[in-house]
C-alpha cells in the first residue's frame, strides 16, 4: 500500500517539501474552485459530507479538477482513516490488505475508512471484483477516481453500488483563483497578465497543471518568458475570444479545402497548444466534412464524428490523436461543395414561397376516407424494375428544378452518372431496362440544364 500524500503532508518538515499543489490543497469544501454543480446546498456530495454517510463514490473527470481533493476532504469533514492506493501499483494483496485493516478498526474502535483509489479504471476486473465485498459490506467508504468513462472502464456491480459524480474542466476564471490563491499564500509572487494568460491556456482546465508551472518558475515576479523558461514552452500568441481565435480556425479550415494538409496540422496544433477547446474544432471538422467534401467522400463525415465521439470518451491529451487524423482525412479527401449548394438553392426557393402542395398520390392514404379525397394513384417503386418509376414526387412549382448537382471527384463522379440517369426514368423520358441495374443507371439522354 502506498503511504498518503495526506498523512505526509501531516508532518511540518514534509509539508515544507511537498509540491505546491499539494500545498494549496483545499482544507474546506467552501476552498474548492469549480464543481459548484456537485457542491452547491443540498447536492448529493454535500449531503454524503455533511451527512457523514457511508456511502461510496466514483469521481469521473479530467486531470487536475479536484477528484483526489475531494476524497480527502470526504475523509476529513467525516472524522474518517483515510487510505490511498494507486491502480496502477496496487494488486488485489494490497486491496485486501487495507480492507482487512479497516474492518478491525471498525470492529475496535468504530473508526470508519475511506479508502481512496486512484486511477481505478487501471484495476482488472478481478481487482475491481476484490473491492466489492468491502463496498457491499461498508466496511470502507470507497471513493475512486477514474479519468476515463466509467461505464466502459468499471464494473457494473461497483458502479451499481456508487455513487457517480462527474467533475468538469476548470473554467479560466476558475484556474486564475488557484493561481492567485497560490502566488498570496504560498509563493509569495506576482504575475503579469499575460503571464496569467499563458499559465491559463497551459492549464487547460488543470489546476495542478497551473501549479507546477507557477512553481517551476520560482520568481518573486513572474514573466511571460520566465514561464517559457520554467515549462521549456513557447507561449502561443492566441486569444480565444478575439481576432486570433477567428483567424486561426479560419486558416485551419481553408487549409483543409484547399488540401494542404501539413498547414491544416499546424495549425491544429497551434489550437491544442493554445489551448482551444478542443470540442470547438471537432464540431468544425464535422462541419467541414459535409459543406467542403459531402458525397465526394462520404466517409469523411464518418471520420469526423468518430472524432468527435472519441474525444468525449477519452477526453483530451489522447484524442488529440483522433483530432489529426480527421484532418488528414479530411484535408487528402476529394472536394465538393454540392451538398451545402443543394440544401441552400432547395432553401432559397421555399423561402421564395415556391412551395405548392403535395401531390394527391403522395400523400397519407392510411386513413378511412383518404380516397375519397383522391389520395390515389401512388405507384410503389419496388414493384417495378431497378426499384424506380415515373411519377411526380416535387410540388409543381418546383417540378424539373435540380438542387443536387455533384462535382466530378470522388464517389460524386459515380454518383453524377447515376443522378443523371435516375432523373430522366422519374421523368419518364426513358424506360428501366436490364442493364440499368447492373450498370447503375447511365444516362442516355442529354441532362436538361438545372434550373
Amino acid at each position: 500500500m502506498e503511504p498518503s500524500l495526506f498523512d505526509a503532508a501531516e508532518s511540518d518538515a514534509t509539508a515544507r517539501v511537498a509540491p505546491l499543489a499539494v500545498r494549496m490543497r483545499p482544507q474546506t469544501l467552501d476552498e474548492v474552485v469549480g464543481q459548484q454543480h456537485l457542491l452547491g446546498p443540498g447536492t448529493p456530495l454535500r449531503r454524503l459530507i455533511e451527512g457523514d454517510a457511508p456511502l461510496s463514490v466514483i469521481l469521473h473527470g479530467p486531470p487536475g479538477t479536484g477528484k483526489t481533493t475531494l476524497a480527502y476532504l470526504i475523509a476529513s469533514q467525516t472524522k474518517r482513516r483515510f487510505r490511498e492506493l494507486s491502480a496502477v501499483t496496487a494488486g488485489v494483496k494490497d486491496v485486501r490488505q487495507v480492507v482487512e485493516e479497516a474492518k478491525r478498526a471498525l470492529g475496535e474502535t468504530g473508526a470508519q475508512t475511506v479508502l481512496f483509489v486512484d486511477e481505478v479504471h487501471r484495476f482488472s476486473k478481478t481487482q475491481q471484483d476484490a473491492l466489492l465485498p468491502s463496498v457491499e459490506n461498508r466496511w470502507v467508504t470507497l471513493v475512486a477516481a477514474t479519468t476515463e468513462n466509467p461505464f466502459f472502464s468499471i464494473i457494473g456491480p461497483l458502479l451499481s453500488r456508487s455513487l457517480l459524480l462527474t467533475l468538469q474542466p476548470l473554467t479560466d476564471d476558475d484556474i486564475e483563483t488557484v493561481v492567485r490563491r497560490a502566488l498570496e499564500r504560498d509563493l509569495h509572487a506576482t504575475i503579469d497578465d499575460d503571464a496569467l494568460d499563458f499559465v491559463k491556456r497551459l492549464a487547460g482546465g488543470d489546476a495542478r497543471r497551473a501549479l507546477t508551472a507557477l512553481e517551476a518558475a520560482g520568481d518573486a515576479h513572474i514573466t511571460v518568458e520566465v514561464l517559457e523558461r520554467a515549462v521549456d514552452r513557447i507561449a502561443v500568441r492566441y486569444d480565444r475570444d478575439g481576432d486570433q481565435h477567428y483567424d486561426v480556425v479560419s486558416a485551419f479550415i481553408k487549409s483543409i479545402r484547399g488540401s494542404d494538409v501539413d498547414a491544416a496540422l499546424h495549425y491544429l496544433a497551434r489550437m491544442i497548444e493554445a489551448g482551444e477547446d478542443p470540442r470547438f474544432i471537432a464540431r468544425r471538422l464535422v462541419v467541414h466534412a459535409s459543406e467542403d467534401i459531402g458525397m465526394a467522400d462520404p466517409s469523411a463525415l464518418q471520420t469526423a464524428v468518430a472524432a468527435a465521439q472519441a474525444l468525449e470518451l477519452i477526453g483530451m491529451p489522447e484524442a488529440r490523436i483522433n483530432l489529426a487524423q480527421a484532418t488528414i482525412h479530411l484535408a487528402l479527401a476529394p472536394k465538393s461543395n454540392a451538398v451545402i449548394a443543394a440544401i441552400g438553392a432547395a432553401q432559397a426557393d421555399v423561402q421564395r414561397g415556391l412551395t405548392g402542395t403535395v401531390p394527391a398520390h403522395l400523400r397519407d392514404a392510411h386513413y378511412g376516407g383518404s380516397q375519397k379525397l383522391g389520395h390515389t394513384g401512388y405507384r410503389y417503386p419496388h414493384d417495378h424494375p431497378g426499384r424506380v418509376v415515373a411519377q411526380q414526387y416535387a410540388p409543381d412549382p418546383v417540378v424539373g428544378r435540380e438542387y443536387y448537382l455533384p462535382g466530378d471527384l470522388g464517389v460524386e463522379r459515380v454518383a453524377k452518372e447515376r443522378l443523371a440517369g435516375l432523373r430522366e426514368v422519374l421523368r419518364g423520358d426513358r424506360e428501366v431496362v436490364a442493364e440499368d441495374v447492373t450498370q447503375g443507371f447511365r444516362p442516355r439522354t442529354d441532362n436538361k440544364e438545372s434550373t
